[in-house]
Formats: C-alpha cells, structure tokens, sequence
C-alpha cells in the first residue's frame, strides 16, 4: 500500500486486541495499486473468547460505516485436495459454519440489519468472476471451494477431516466466516480468498502447527499479493 495511514486497534473503541502470532492489529488507509483501500491486519477468533463477537461487529461495521461496500476477506486454511497444495489461492465460493455459534445471536440491531438475514450470496458471485479473471491476468492458478469454519484452536483429527470432506468441504480454518456473516447482515459485497498453508490431518507426513501456518503463508504471500493487487484494479474498472 501507498500513501498509508497506520491506527493501532488499540486506539479505535471496541476494537479487538489480537492475541495470537502473526495478528498485529492495525488498520491501514491507504492506496493499492492507486485505489483506495482499508485493510485490517490481523483478526481475533472465536476461540479467544465468545466475547470477541462484539468487537468483530465493531471492526466489521465501521467499514460500512465510513462508506466501504465491498468486503475482500483473506484466511490461511488446510486444504483437503492435493491439486491445492502449500501456497496455492483458492476462491472461497460458498461456506459452512461449524463453529457452534453465530455472531448474529442475542438481540438484533434493525439499525445493521434484519433478523434473519439469507446467505444464498454470503459470497458474491460478481466479485467471484472479477477474482477468476484476476488469476488469470496475474498468471496465478488459483483453486476454489467450499470453506468450513471450525471453532479451534484445536486442528482437525484425520476422522473430522473426513467428516468434512463428506459434507463437500474443501478447505478448513478457524476464522472468517463470522466476518462474513456480520458483512452480509449489514450489506456488505463479500470476495474471499484462502492462502492453503498446509494439507488436512491425515494427508500429510507433516506434523500441524501455528509455525507451519506461518511459513505456508509466506509461500502464498506473492500469489495473493499478485491476485489482489490486480483484483482491485478490475473491481474499479
């Protein structure tokens, strides 16, 4: 990004204090590509605590407060097909939420939203072809699936990720759908795209771990970026 103002979490009400490696907790405004942008960097997730669902509506409604309309969420996930592997983007095209809980439960606020909300397009299938066409432009070859959200912190065992693979699942992670409910529920555009970082449990030789997350993530690193910053450009076209 260019030209960008950095504010710590810290410093904005009722925003979340990341607690886990490799979450900062800053909101940058600025430009990409020399469009206009917000990016969020860093998240919390439910198993830190069921009271962070209020700071996740905190942080996702201020965007739609101060004029956003399109949500791009990213994520670091596992993923259940070997023609996806350590690195690769894959386009979120629909979800499952299996995270026991939903952060729209309690009273509802009609100033955000209606009660009961639909979300045959949680994932918006305009903003899917403009990410499709992104791939392409960027030379990026880019998986899609459906994204399960688990509670965590816990990773999977071979016999849930077979569960899952079941319920026509293609990749797993602990966080973003929540954010994609609380955007859709206010009237929010939402894309997404998973960073694979590591095969399913029992798929690989590889032991599961936060540090293998990580250096998945710096393998997909230049691919996403490559994908964004040509996503933005064509959103805009």
């Amino acid at each position: 990004m260019t030209d960008a103002t950095i504010i710590q979490y810290s410093d904005l009400p009722g925003f979340p204090t990341p607690s886990v490696q490799g979450h900062v907790g800053e909101l940058h405004i600025g430009k990409l590509n020399g469009v206009p942008v917000i990016c969020l960097k860093g998240r919390v997730h439910l198993y830190e605590g069921l009271d962070k669902i209020a700071n996740l509506k905190v942080m996702i409604r201020t965007l739609k407060a101060v004029g956003v309309e399109t949500l791009a969420l990213t994520n670091a996930a596992g993923s259940f097909n070997r023609d996806n592997p350590v690195g690769t983007p894959v386009l979120i095209t629909d979800h499952i939420n299996f995270q026991g809980t939903n952060p729209l439960i309690g009273l509802n606020d009609d100033d955000w939203g209606p009660r009961f909300p639909g979300m045959d397009d949680a994932w918006n299938d305009d903003l899917q072809d403009v990410m499709r066409a992104s791939a392409k432009a960027a030379n990026v070859h880019m998986g899609e699936g459906v994204y399960l959200a688990v509670m965590g912190p816990t990773f999977e065992t071979p016999a849930e990720i077979a569960m899952m693979k079941m319920m026509g699942a293609d990749l797993v992670g602990m966080s973003t759908v929540a954010e994609n409910i609380i955007a859709r529920h206010c009237g929010l555009r939402v894309v997404g795209c998973s960073a694979v970082t590591n095969l399913a449990a029992g798929m690989s030789d590889i032991e599961l771990s936060h540090d293998q997350t990580l250096n998945g993530a710096d393998v997909a690193k230049p691919k996403m970026e490559a994908l964004f910053k040509e996503f933005v450009t064509r959103y805009t076209a």
